[in-house]
C-alpha cells in the first residue's frame, strides 16, 4: 500500500462520527485498577508488597468499546450480561455517566459480573486478578439478550461483537444477529476469540491479533508470509469483507479480496496495551459507518491505537485527539512511503 491518504477526507469522517449509531454486543466487564508503590519484598514469599495509594474503576470489555464510541462522539448501546452484584451496579453507574441506556444490561442471578483487577506500581502492572464465569448464559438470559437485539438492532448503523469467551457469544445468539444484520445491510465488526471463530461467518471485518489469526487459521508461525496466509484463509473461510490483524509494535495487516497491506504502528511509546483492541474496533467501525474505505478506516484505527497505548490504564481517545493525531501521523506515513 502507498500511504497517500486524503487528510481532509479522514478529518471530515471524524466529524461524521456524531451521527453514527452503534450497538455493542459482548462480554461486559469492570476494570479495577489498584495503584500503589513497591518498597519491599514480602517475607512470606518472593513477591513484592504493594502499598496502595488509590483505586479506580473503569468500563472494560464490551463496555469499554462503548466508552470508546462515546469518546469519539457517536451514539452507542450495550447488550451484555452482568450479575446481581456490586460490580454490576458499578458498570451501570459508569454507563449512566456516559448517558448510555442500561436497558441492554441483562442481569443474571447465577453469575458474577466479570471483574479484572490490575495492581499497578510505578507505572508497571504487577499482577492481574480475574473474577468471572465462563459458562454460557442460561436460557432466560439468552432470551432477554435476543429480545433486546431484535428490538434495537434495526435502528443502528453497525454492530460490534466484542467476544472474550465469557458466556455471551454463542451460536444461538449470534446466528440470528448476523441474519438480522445481513437483512438490514448493517456493518458487523468482530473482535474475536479463536474458539468462536466459525460463529463470525459473514461479518464485515474481523480483527484478531496475530496469535489468534495464526491459531484460528492453523498456520505455521514461521516465515514472513505467515500472517498474510492466515488472513487470506480466515477471510475466505468466514466470507468476510476483510480481516484486520493487529500485531502490536509491528502494526497491522489488512487482507481483503482486492488488496493486502501492512500498516506500520503509529505508537511513539507503549506503556499499556489494556483496551487497545477496543479502540481499534471502535474507530474502525465508525470509519466505515462514516463512509471511509477499508484501508482508510484501518489506518485511522491504527492511529487511534497509537494514542491509547501511550497511556496507563483503560483509556479512550476523543474525536479531537484523534483528529490531532491524524494530522501528525498521516503526514508521517506519507513521508515514510515516499522515502
Amino acid at each position: 500500500m502507498t500511504y497517500q491518504f486524503d487528510l481532509d477526507r479522514l478529518l471530515a469522517a471524524v466529524e461524521r462520527f456524531a451521527s453514527a449509531r452503534v450497538l455493542v454486543l459482548g462480554d461486559v466487564m469492570l476494570d479495577e485498577f489498584i495503584w500503589g508503590r513497591v518498597r519491599r519484598i514480602s517475607p512470606e514469599a518472593p513477591v513484592p508488597v504493594v502499598d496502595v495509594d488509590s483505586e479506580t474503576y473503569m468500563l472494560g470489555g464490551a463496555a469499554n468499546v462503548v466508552h470508546n464510541l462515546i469518546a469519539l462522539g457517536s451514539r452507542a448501546q450495550i447488550c451484555g450480561l452482568v450479575g446481581e452484584d456490586l460490580a454490576g451496579r458499578q458498570v451501570a453507574e459508569l454507563l449512566d455517566g456516559l448517558e448510555v441506556p442500561e436497558s441492554g444490561l441483562i442481569r443474571c442471578e447465577d453469575r458474577p459480573t466479570t471483574v479484572k483487577t490490575r495492581v499497578v506500581a510505578h507505572s508497571q502492572q504487577v499482577v492481574r486478578v480475574d473474577r468471572e464465569s465462563r459458562q454460557v448464559c442460561d436460557p432466560d438470559c439468552l432470551a432477554n439478550l435476543r429480545a433486546y437485539l431484535e428490538a434495537n438492532l434495526p435502528n443502528c448503523d453497525a454492530v460490534i461483537v466484542s467476544d472474550y469467551c465469557k458466556g455471551v457469544i454463542s451460536r444461538p445468539l449470534l446466528a440470528p444477529v448476523m441474519e438480522l444484520a445481513r437483512r438490514g445491510d448493517k456493518i458487523v465488526t468482530v473482535d474475536p476469540k479463536v474458539e468462536n471463530m466459525p460463529l463470525y461467518a459473514g461479518a464485515t471485518v474481523i480483527t484478531p491479533n496475530h496469535y489468534e489469526a495464526l491459531a484460528a487459521a492453523r498456520v505455521n508461525p514461521e516465515g514472513a508470509e505467515a500472517v498474510l496466509r492466515a488472513g487470506r484463509l480466515l477471510r475466505q473461510e468466514l466470507q468476510a469483507r476483510a480481516v484486520l490483524i493487529t500485531q502490536g509494535e509491528k502494526g497491522m495487516t489488512l487482507v481483503t479480496a482486492e488488496e493486502e497491506a501492512h500498516i506500520p504502528t503509529m505508537a511513539k511509546q507503549v506503556y499499556d496495551v489494556t483496551g487497545a483492541g477496543d479502540t481499534v474496533i471502535s474507530t474502525l467501525t465508525l470509519g466505515l459507518v462514516a463512509g471511509l474505505s477499508l484501508p482508510e478506516a484501518a489506518v485511522m484505527a491504527n492511529v487511534a491505537a497509537g494514542v491509547v497505548v501511550g497511556e496507563v490504564g483503560t483509556s479512550a481517545v476523543t474525536a479531537g485527539r484523534l483528529a490531532q493525531a491524524l494530522e501528525q501521523d498521516i503526514r508521517a506515513l506519507s513521508r515514510r512511503s515516499q522515502g
